[in-house]
């Protein structure tokens, strides 16, 4: 390698010259049945990642889609998941309710619980101050709506979400898909 190389790059390393720019964007697609895929990215090379992503969506049965439209499709909002078993409903609505939570339904085997964005951290903090450990938290895209998948749209959607996982520049994958928790296990294992 030159000498000139080495020098750049620790004059880069050590901040004497400008090293690389990372620009923040989001990108949508479509997966197999018309699922919505909104995606936060971090990249430092437009170009490529849009390419990679391209061919993530065109190689597992997706397509990518212009700027608005998918996003319109989900809510920012605050998502906390609390296991049925460390409270009851009615003692939940009160907290949720009175530190400014939005809604909370049965979610199976847990109580969801939504919220503003800007109400999150006080419906969570009210949360635990009641002794109630959530299993997730967090600010997220909601989906206003959700497309259940079976059989090989729900493999192929799968497959899809995988390849974008695995991509360095994607921070945040948000889809409206619903698959069947005994079909995602089978593929898991």
């Amino acid at each position: 390698m030159p000498a000139d190389n080495i020098k750049r790059a620790i004059q880069r390393g050590t901040g004497e010259l400008p090293g690389a720019t990372y620009e923040e964007f989001s990108l949508e697609g479509y997966g197999p049945g018309g699922v919505a895929v909104l995606l936060d990215i971090n990249t430092d090379n437009r170009n490529r990642t849009v390419s990679e992503i391209r061919h993530c969506f065109g190689k597992n049965g997706g397509n990518m889609a212009e700027a608005g439209a998918v996003s319109w499709m989900f809510h920012k909002k605050g998502d906390i998941v609390i296991p049925k078993s460390a409270a009851k409903e009615d003692d939940l609505m009160n907290i949720v309710l009175e530190a400014g939570g939005e809604d909370l339904h049965d979610d199976g085997e847990n109580w969801e619980i939504l919220t503003e964005p800007s109400a999150y951290e006080a419906v969570l903090e009210a949360v635990k101050k009641a002794g109630i450990e959530p299993v997730s938290s967090s600010v997220a895209m909601i989906p206003q709506n959700y497309i259940k998948l079976e059989g090989h749209a729900a493999n192929t959607m799968i497959r899809l979400m995988e390849a974008l996982e695995d991509q360095d520049d994607v921070q945040n994958l948000h889809s409206n898909f619903d698959i069947d928790q005994k079909l995602l296990e089978e593929v898991a294992g």
